[in-house]
């Protein structure tokens, strides 16, 4: 198979997939969803994926259908259905399906949707550039939920600019981009990064970028920093589970960084290794 959907337990090409009008998802954007890659026929950080995304659903009250041992085996399933070992895995769960109406009934039942495509890592070995936007979004955005306009209309801005990303703050306080984390290494030579409060997604690709830190002895800044402490940095990074770790080299037609190029490639390096050796090595 060169594609797979899954919804509910149905399974097929994705363009022979259909899903009931009356999910939520279509209303509401009613959903939590999660996205990481397969390598030779193994998820990446699977676990960390399926307890974030049952951390999603709890904080907004949706019923997951799976245990997490299920929905790992599953997907682990799934994956060895198509025919290439390196895949694009995004997976999602809506609050269930009924006549539309803000409110719903206590004992609504999730609905799971899977939608398997070939994948690889992007290109990281590049360096990227960046425009800057002020944070609209709303205050819960440790929740990775469906509703992502505001991520589509800052994602496309950044292609109108020609650049890869947009990166947010509020009130000149760096919080993250439209699809990845942010980080700099500062003045003093230390890793720092927003804290993972209601602001900002808890990225596993970040997670992971801490632990590699960790690992090299870098310390660690969890602390918000502002648009001029960036731009003055020694390093920006972006981080993301389809491409671990991006430097930044321009931002808003500026150059920046380029002053820790031995700190950000290692760090880079690291996470990649982290990922070909979770999947199989070589």
């Amino acid at each position: 198979m060169e594609d797979l959907g899954y919804y509910n337990g149905r399974i097929g090409r994705l363009q022979d997939m259909s899903v009931p009008f009356l999910d939520r998802g279509h209303f509401f954007g009613d959903g939590v969803y999660e996205v990481t890659l397969a390598r030779n026929y193994i998820i990446y950080a699977l676990r960390e994926h399926i307890d974030r995304l049952y951390r999603s659903a709890a904080a907004i009250d949706i019923n997951i259908p799976l245990s997490k041992d299920e929905l790992a085996q599953l997907l682990s399933k799934l994956v060895k259905m198509l025919d290439y070992p390196d895949q694009l895995v995004y997976f999602q769960v809506t609050r269930g399906t009924g006549v539309r109406g803000h409110a719903y009934s206590d004992d609504m039942r999730g609905n799971l949707w899977v939608s398997l495509t070939h994948g690889q890592p992007k290109d990281i070995h590049k360096k990227i550039n960046a425009i800057t936007a002020h944070d609209t979004r709303w205050h819960h955005c440790n929740i990775k939920s469906l509703n992502l306009i505001p991520n589509v209309m800052y994602a496309q801005n950044a292609k109108n600019a020609e650049a890869y990303e947009t990166i947010l703050h509020r009130d000149g306080m760096v919080t993250e981009c439209s699809h990845s984390n942010v980080h700099i290494i500062n003045q003093r030579g230390h890793f720092q990064t927003h804290p993972t409060d209601e602001l900002i997604l808890d990225g596993i690709a970040r997670r992971h970028l801490i632990r590699a830190c960790h690992e090299l002895g870098i310390n660690v800044v969890e602390e918000p920093f502002t648009l001029d402490e960036m731009m003055s940095a020694k390093e920006i990074l972006t981080s993301s589970s389809t491409a671990f770790c991006y430097i930044c080299d321009q931002i808003n037609g500026q150059a920046v960084g380029g002053k820790a190029t031995d700190i950000a490639e290692l760090l880079r390096d690291t996470v990649i290794k982290y990922f070909i050796d979770a999947t199989g090595g070589t």
